[in-house]
């Protein structure tokens, strides 16, 4: 059974819309967030010093949401992370979003591990074996 990383956050009036629900794209902003917060968790970030002028960080190439019920302004939603596929330079990240153990909405979104560099376009690069190795104990069977 993989791990899940849970984490909690609560649906700001500025993440809405005029009727007080939340906007399909702050879902993607809370899945950013969660993402961020399990990678802080295990002693990582989202953008590293690698070598001197070269950062390694992990921009996004695909995401999607599926939308089942709505979130409501001040809703604390709770959102969990498992890894869905660790791939030679990628991560496949799933998202489940409830409140008050009612599901709202399901997402993925796919990050490649790159090299970045002032000037440069970004280079993908293999993900480092001691990151793999603390993402593995999120890796689902999906």
């Amino acid at each position: 059974m993989p791990a899940t990383f849970r984490f909690r956050r609560m649906v700001d009036f500025s993440d809405t819309d005029m009727a007080g629900i939340m906007h399909f794209a702050a879902f993607f902003r809370f899945m950013e967030s969660a993402e961020h917060a399990l990678l802080r968790s295990l002693g990582l970030s989202i953008y590293q010093q690698h070598e001197e002028g070269v950062a390694l960080s992990f921009p996004r190439v695909s995401a999607r949401c599926d939308y089942h019920s709505p979130a409501r302004c001040e809703n604390e939603l709770d959102i969990e992370v498992v890894v869905h596929r660790l791939g030679t330079s990628s991560i496949t990240y799933g998202f489940r979003f409830s409140h008050a153990d009612h599901e709202l909405a399901v997402g993925e979104m796919t990050s490649v591990c790159c090299l970045i560099q002032e000037g440069v376009r970004p280079k993908p690069t293999p993900l480092p074996q001691d990151i793999v190795a603390l993402l593995k104990p999120y890796l689902s069977a999906s």
